[in-house]
């Protein structure tokens, strides 16, 4: 039984260390653009995040919304940033990302709850899903306007979030 528990404590450590790796991944449409040093993924989550906490309307479940902010993009540590531009249907992206989330947290205690965030997110079947999917365009189109100021051309990112942002509450 000892060794079972380390067994599992070590499974456990593995899976939230891969997790840190959002730290070091950097947005692969930034980097495609020319930033130099683009955020990473983590970096755009905790964003997200920060948009939920300070703009989330009265019938959304914050706390909810900042669990689904915080895990929207954990399956990129192991699928990659997938981009438009990378050719792979959106299909094959969700399935690919589906297997990738599944993967990384079947040792953690709140796998379920993981899964269940981020499928909410993905498929967008919850009030506080489709929240968290506005912000996520809304960082984009936010950190777009940051690198502009560099001079780097990223009209494309903010057009793009803003024909998703169809809440006037969100559009800023």
């Amino acid at each position: 039984k000892v060794c079972d528990m380390s067994d599992a404590r070590q499974s456990i450590r593995k899976a939230l260390l891969e997790a840190l790796a959002l730290k070091a991944l950097p947005r692969a449409g930034w980097l495609r653009v020319g930033v130099q040093q683009p955020e990473s993924v983590a970096a755009h989550s905790w964003g997200v995040a920060w948009l939920v906490l300070n703009l989330c309307p009265a019938q959304v479940n914050r706390a909810h919304a900042m669990e689904i902010a915080v895990v929207h993009d954990l399956a990129e540590v192991r699928a990659g940033d997938i981009t438009p531009y990378d050719g792979i249907s959106p299909e094959s992206k969700r399935s690919l990302e589906r297997e990738a989330l599944f993967s990384m947290v079947e040792h953690l205690p709140a796998r379920d709850h993981i899964v269940a965030c981020w499928e909410e997110y993905d498929t967008g079947s919850t009030l506080e899903g489709r929240f968290v999917k506005a912000c996520d365009k809304l960082d984009m189109a936010l950190q777009a306007e940051i690198y502009r100021s560099e001079e780097i051309d990223t009209r494309e990112f903010i057009e793009s979030a803003l024909v998703k942002l169809t809440d006037d509450e969100i559009r800023l």
